[in-house]
């Protein structure tokens, strides 16, 4: 089983939001000492909680303070760019840092209307989706029209995030699948990682991969860990009815908040889902997970406000695969 982390570059109350930038660089130089495999960052935009529009430039700055650490988008949401943009920033990355660079592909548009309008996608179909995919890897491997440059003889990796249709799209293409999220934990997981497996149409050798992401945070306690998760999970919830996902905020100052009767529910069950707990207890959940996946991965996605908590939990995770 490999470990590897996915970095959002949160932004946090109280603090400049470029600091969230030299975290995630700092971060990453901690994780390649801890032995994981890979550290991804992710692409939103005009997002207040995330300080990451662009995962090929924050990418280069990694790359350039690490030495052996897979680096990779977690991911390139690619109806807003150019196939042939994509693949020429990572083909330049692969040339910058040879043999550690993965590129991961969503479909999700921007959070808000108006900024999927300033975008200029305001839709994005499973088959428009499929067809790009396949024009960045006529890029990336030299088989399309244009030659995308650097020319050199690199390969980067290709991930598809599986949200909705994403796992059909995955099979079709023979590329791997990273999941996460609710889908871990539907009534119907098992019968559709079943279908992307038998449905998988090998690329160059390809073989169905699954690459599990989950929201993972260890503490001394299920309850200090259960806290570690709050910030993340009240975001998401005060999103839901504010339409803004904001800095991730102290625990104290979350509890000593307002709590509508939405919220509270959908931090309840946020809680619920999230890997939080001891380390004995996050090894259990993530070998189910494991388990009824068939995953050789799991991408951890948890962050907090505390830095040093997160650090901590960092460092415990790896320890867990020692």
């Amino acid at each position: 089983m490999r470990l590897s982390l996915l970095d959002r570059s949160r932004t946090r109350r109280g603090q400049a939001e470029s600091a969230a930038l030299e975290h995630s660089v700092q971060r990453a130089i901690a994780t390649e000492q801890q032995g994981y495999h890979r550290f991804w960052v992710a692409e939103h935009h005009a997002v207040p909680g995330i300080a990451s529009g662009s995962p090929a430039v924050l990418l280069s700055a990694i790359g350039a303070r690490t030495a052996r650490i897979r680096l990779g988008s977690g991911g390139v949401m690619l109806p807003n760019h150019r196939p042939l943009v994509v693949a020429e920033q990572f083909r330049m990355l692969e040339a910058l840092y040879p043999g550690r660079i993965d590129l991961g592909l969503g479909r999700s548009l921007g959070f808000t209307a108006p900024v999927r309008e300033a975008l200029g996608r305001l839709e994005a179909d499973p088959a428009s989706f499929g067809q790009e995919i396949t024009e960045v890897r006529d890029h990336l491997e030299g088989t399309a029209p244009l030659t995308a440059r650097p020319d050199d003889d690199g390969e980067v990796p290709l991930f598809v995030l599986a949200t909705g249709s994403g796992m059909e799209t995955a099979a079709a293409l023979g590329l791997p699948v990273v999941i996460g999220g609710p889908i871990l934990d539907a009534p119907e997981l098992s019968a559709r990682l079943t279908a992307y497996r038998r449905a998988f149409r090998p690329h160059r050798g390809s073989v169905a991969q699954i690459i599990a992401s989950v929201d993972a945070l260890i503490a001394d306690t299920d309850a200090e860990a259960r806290e570690l998760a709050l910030p993340e999970i009240w975001a998401m919830a005060r999103s839901r009815s504010t339409g803004v996902f904001g800095a991730l905020e102290p625990p104290a100052d979350i509890r000593a908040a307002r709590w509508e009767t939405p919220e509270r529910r959908r931090v309840e069950k946020g809680l619920a889902t999230t890997v939080a707990g001891t380390a004995d207890a996050v090894r259990r959940r993530l070998e189910r997970i494991a388990e009824r996946t068939g995953a050789e991965e799991i991408l951890s996605t948890g962050s907090t406000y505390d830095r040093a908590a997160l650090a901590d939990s960092d460092a415990r995770l790896a320890a867990l695969l020692r």
